[in-house]
């Protein structure tokens, strides 16, 4: 009976995650909403994600805080960065995709090139929020080694692509999975960058030591 009312085992170690995982999105959405903050607020998510949903730590709500305000100035220009490059690609895609898939022949063909060639900026695009959220970087930095990384790991960032994408359509076609998505789709997209951030501790260390010296 002493172990079922132990806070760290058990049944209430699954009720804690599962306060974090819905509480964490719930947050995300809210700070989301001036739409300039979706770079400190999705980087402060994982950066959360791996360290207390991952890593078991506790206070997920506090930390989340914590690395919002300390991403806040960075984060902000790369959404006013982001934000406009999203809405051209997303633009250029639903053009290419109208006339792909009524005129046909040369036309569709563009639209299968152009979808594959999203991979490249989508890619770019997922990476920058996790090397945000777990190491410190200027705007330039931040997007130089999200490239490199981008094509460095193309397999592994075909699936976050495909992992951020999907979770996205899956909230905007159902409401209610946004009460959770968000965070799990973090969650499983920290089982590949994690990995891979693994293997380049020490370059990363070092190229964000320069960047903030700079």
């Amino acid at each position: 009976m002493g172990e079922f009312f132990n806070p760290e085992k058990g049944i209430w170690v699954w009720l804690s995650t599962g306060v974090d995982v819905v509480g964490l999105s719930v947050l995300w959405i809210f700070l989301c909403l001036p739409a300039v903050t979706v770079g400190p607020a999705t980087a402060a998510l994982y950066y959360t994600v791996v360290k207390c949903v991952r890593g078991r730590e506790t206070g997920a709500f506090g930390e989340y805080l914590h690395s919002f305000r300390a991403n806040f100035k960075v984060g902000v220009k790369v959404s006013l960065i982001v934000i406009p490059l999203f809405l051209l690609l997303l633009g250029g895609y639903r053009i290419v995709l109208w006339y792909g898939t009524r005129l046909g022949g040369a036309a569709y063909i563009l639209y299968v090139a152009y979808y594959f060639a999203l991979v490249l900026p989508a890619g770019v695009l997922c990476w920058l929020f996790p090397l945000l959220g777990r190491f410190e970087y200027g705007v330039r930095g931040l997007f130089r080694t999200a490239l490199q990384l981008t094509i460095a790991h193309l397999p592994s960032t075909v699936i976050i692509v495909m992992l951020t994408a999907q979770s996205a359509v899956f909230c905007l076609n159902r409401w209610w999975p946004v009460v959770f998505l968000p965070t799990v789709a973090v969650l499983l997209v920290s089982l590949f960058t994690e990995r891979i951030f693994q293997k380049y501790v020490p370059e990363l260390a070092e190229e964000e030591t320069q960047e903030t010296e700079e």
